[in-house]
C-alpha cells in the first residue's frame, strides 16, 4: 500500500528532524508511482523515490530545507530537460517537515498556505463513504493520502526452520516482527525487513516486554521452553498464541497449564493449515493466511464500531 507509513516515520524521527519527500503527481513516465516517498534527515535517508538524478537532487533540497527551517515545498520537474533522465515525464515532488502526531485513515494538508477548497472537502467525503478509493492525490494545492496504521506486533520464539520460514513470509506484510532465540548464531546472517532480532538467554523472559496486543508464535527447540513461554503469555494480555506441534502436544500442555491454574482455551496448536503439508514454508503460509484473516476481521469490527 502506498501512503504515509507511521512506523517508518516514527523510526525516522528518532534520528532528529526529517523532511518527507513524496511523489505527489506525475505526467508521463515516472521512476515510481504517486505516493511513493522517502525520509531525509541530516545524515540518513529511508526509502526511495526511484533513484537517479531526481532522488539525488531531492535529498539535497530536503537537507537545505532542514538547514533553513523551511516547512513545505512543492516542486514540479521535467525529468528529461531538467535532469537528463530517460523517463521523459514530469514529476511533482512535495517536501514536508514531519511530526509524529498524525492520525489516520486519511492525511490531507495544503502544500502551501491555502484554505481547504470545496473540491478537497468533497473528495474527503467521498473517501469516507467509500465512493472514492483512498489513494494519494494532489487536488487544488492540497495533497491527500492514506495513512498506513502501525503494524500489528508479532513475536516469534525460535529461529529454526519454521521460524525462518515464518519471518520470511510475514516480512513483506503489515506486521512488525520481534524474533527471539538464545544466541545470535541461531539466526540467519540477514534478518528480514520489519523484523527486530532479540537474543535472550531465556526467551521466556522476553514475554514481559511484548505489547498487550501482540500475537505470539512459539516454535523453539525445547518443549520445556515452549511450555514456559506459553504459560507466561497466557498469564498476561495478548491477542493470540500459537504453538507448533501436534494435538498430542496440545493435550499435554493443556494438562500442565491447567495444573498450574492457567486457562489454555486460547492456545492454538497445531498451527498452520494441514492440507498444505508439514514443510516449514507450508506451515508458514498457513499461519500467515490465518493471521491476515484475523487481522482483517478485527479491522472490520473496529470500523463498524467507529
Amino acid at each position: 500500500m502506498v501512503g504515509l507509513d507511521l512506523d517508518q516515520l516514527r523510526k525516522g524521527l528518532t534520528n532528529g528532524p526529517v523532511i518527507r519527500v513524496v511523489i505527489a503527481d506525475h505526467q508521463g513516465s515516472s521512476p515510481r508511482e504517486t505516493g511513493t516517498s522517502m525520509l531525509v534527515s541530516a545524515t540518513e535517508t529511508q526509502g526511495t523515490i526511484g533513484g537517479g538524478a531526481l532522488e539525488y537532487n531531492a535529498i539535497a533540497t530536503a537537507r537545505r530545507m532542514l538547514g533553513d527551517q523551511t516547512d513545505k515545498l512543492l516542486s514540479k520537474t521535467p525529468l528529461g530537460p531538467t535532469l537528463g533522465q530517460c523517463c521523459g515525464g514530469t514529476v511533482t515532488l512535495f517536501y514536508e517537515r514531519m511530526a509524529a502526531d498524525i492520525t489516520g485513515p486519511t492525511y490531507a494538508r495544503p502544500t502551501g498556505n491555502t484554505d481547504m477548497p470545496l473540491s478537497v472537502r468533497a473528495h474527503l467525503r467521498a473517501v469516507r463513504s467509500g465512493a472514492t478509493p483512498n489513494v494519494p492525490k494532489l487536488i487544488d494545492g492540497w495533497f491527500i493520502e492514506p495513512v498506513q496504521p502501525p503494524r500489528q506486533p508479532v513475536w516469534i520464539y525460535g529461529a529454526g526452520h519454521v521460524g525462518r520460514a515464518l519471518t520470511t513470509v510475514l516480512s513483506d506484510l503489515p506486521f512488525q516482527i520481534t524474533w527471539i532465540d538464545t544466541s545470535r548464531d541461531r539466526f540467519p546472517d540477514v534478518i528480514p525487513p520489519n523484523t527486530d532480532m532479540l537474543v535472550a538467554a531465556n526467551p521466556a523472559d522476553a514475554v514481559r516486554h511484548a505489547p498487550d496486543d501482540a500475537t505470539h508464535y512459539v516454535l523453539t527447540y525445547s518443549h520445556a521452553l515452549d511450555l514456559d513461554i506459553c504459560q507466561r503469555v497466557l498469564s498476561r494480555s495478548h491477542r493470540h498464541l500459537g504453538l507448533i506441534g501436534s494435538a498430542t502436544k496440545r493435550a499435554r500442555f493443556t494438562r500442565r497449564l491447567s495444573a498450574a491454574g492457567i486457562d489454555s482455551s486460547r492456545l492454538e496448536c497445531p498451527i498452520g493449515e494441514r492440507s498444505l503439508g508439514k514443510e516449514p514454508m507450508a506451515i508458514a503460509i498457513g499461519v500467515a493466511a490465518s493471521l491476515i484473516s484475523r487481522q482483517t476481521a478485527i479491522q472490520r469490527n473496529e470500523e463498524k464500531s467507529a
